[in-house]
């Protein structure tokens, strides 16, 4: 049959997979679909209108996949035995591809849903977007073999810009002028009932230089967000908690490092109110080549009302704070072994409540009057600096460095 268009109308398609997974083999698609397709139909284009497909697992009977009122437009199509050879086995001039109310499980542990995505030839726009645990924290956390973060994300809307991808020499490659994110509400919990991880955590560097296709993103925005940090020893007290609202974030030149022999650094810039009260500013970059994995962080806070940290400390060490930080700035270098930097500090009227451990909600005053006798509860309208040097810890996360870089700091301009 020859035609230079097709029409489907509402056409409705349930898969049954005998395991979890959404594609066992991409060569499935070519083999069982597009070949058989192109010996009984030439076509140059396809348009499908309110079409609904639907991925089953006959295991569980639940959904793996699914989406509904997708709109595809294909034009100018070319199927022949060399476009059959390619990992995308077709050819064509424009897309477009509109779909919503998507849900796709991608693991035993979260599910992926999507309000509405539409793609034309260069962009890429999605609303309403959210990645989910499948299970409350209790069972989650039952769930782990090992101390592992558990995200909440969801997102407004999306936009790819630009965008250019495909298959080069039977590899994988993606390319956008900028990725645009509007109202991200990030939450990371992480408990401690688990057994420690000690496998080793990269740093950035190599996390991107190690990925095996060429990726690049000349600019990411993240816009009116909010992020939320959670840790917790078990669950008696409730988690520690760092907030970070009115969250804005920029990154340049982010990049794979495949098949690079040179390239700019990364560059990524924060701002956003910490623990609700005060401005937080950061700027950190590093080079995805730099095989120590060297890389440069400083940041400022400003009117800190060390009150707003409660959250955080009176669950976890059993402390908590009176007093404030007019100014407190970083500036650390450091790469995949040590870091070294210097931090400063100007503030007021700092005191310290220690409570008792199998009594939290009373305070140890003995140990209050002590600390408060170290501490050096003001800096007398002068800015005190502290160098520090700090020897990374491989099994923990790049976060975890900073923080004890942080912590260093301080402590040496406190005590």
């Amino acid at each position: 049959i020859q035609a230079e268009s097709i029409i489907i109308n509402k056409p409705r398609v349930i898969l049954y997979k005998k395991n979890e997974k959404l594609l066992n083999n991409s060569n499935s698609i070519k083999t069982q679909i597009l070949e058989p397709f192109e010996k009984i139909i030439a076509v140059s284009n396809i348009y499908l209108n309110n079409g609904s497909v639907d991925v089953v697992s006959l295991a569980t009977n639940k959904p793996i996949f699914r989406t509904k009122n997708i709109i595809l437009k294909l034009e100018g199509i070319l199927i022949t035995d060399a476009t059959l050879k390619e990992k995308i086995p077709m050819q064509f001039e424009k897309y477009v591809l509109v779909c919503d109310s998507l849900y796709y499980k991608p693991n035993a542990f979260y599910q992926i849903n999507i309000g509405q995505i539409s793609t034309e030839n260069n962009f890429l726009k999605l609303k309403k977007f959210s990645y989910l645990p499948e299970f409350n924290r209790k069972e989650f956390v039952r769930k782990l073999e090992k101390e592992k973060d558990i995200f909440t994300i969801k997102l407004d809307s999306a936009n790819l810009n630009k965008m250019d991808w495909g298959f080069k020499n039977n590899r994988f490659f993606f390319k956008a002028n900028s990725l645009v994110a509007h109202h991200v509400d990030a939450n990371i919990y992480r408990n401690k009932i688990p057994k420690d991880d000690l496998s080793k955590k990269p740093l950035y560097n190599a996390l991107l230089r190690k990925i095996k296709f060429p990726l690049q993103i000349d600019t990411i925005q993240i816009l009116k967000s909010k992020l939320v940090y959670e840790e917790e020893i078990d669950f008696a007290k409730g988690p520690a908690i760092l907030n970070f609202d009115r969250f804005n974030m920029q990154i340049a030149n982010l990049k794979s490092g495949f098949g690079l022999k040179k390239t700019a650094d990364v560059k990524i810039k924060v701002n956003c109110q910490f623990m609700k009260t005060s401005p937080l500013n950061v700027d950190w970059s590093f080079n995805v080549l730099d095989q120590k994995d060297s890389f440069h962080i400083q940041g400022t806070i400003s009117n800190f009302n060390v009150v707003a940290m409660e959250r955080f400390t009176k669950p976890y060490i059993n402390t908590s704070f009176t007093g404030k930080f007019n100014k407190y700035h970083f500036d650390f270098y450091g790469n995949d072994a040590i870091s070294k930097g210097n931090a400063t500090l100007d503030y007021e009227d700092l005191k310290v409540k220690l409570f008792k451990k199998k009594h939290p909600e009373k305070e140890a005053k003995l140990k209050t009057a002590v600390a408060n006798l170290l501490l050096k509860n003001d800096s007398n309208d002068k800015t005190k600096k502290a160098d520090v040097e700090v020897e990374r810890i491989q099994e923990k996360s790049f976060y975890n460095f900073l923080w004890r870089n942080i912590a260093e700091s301080l402590k040496k301009i406190l005590i």
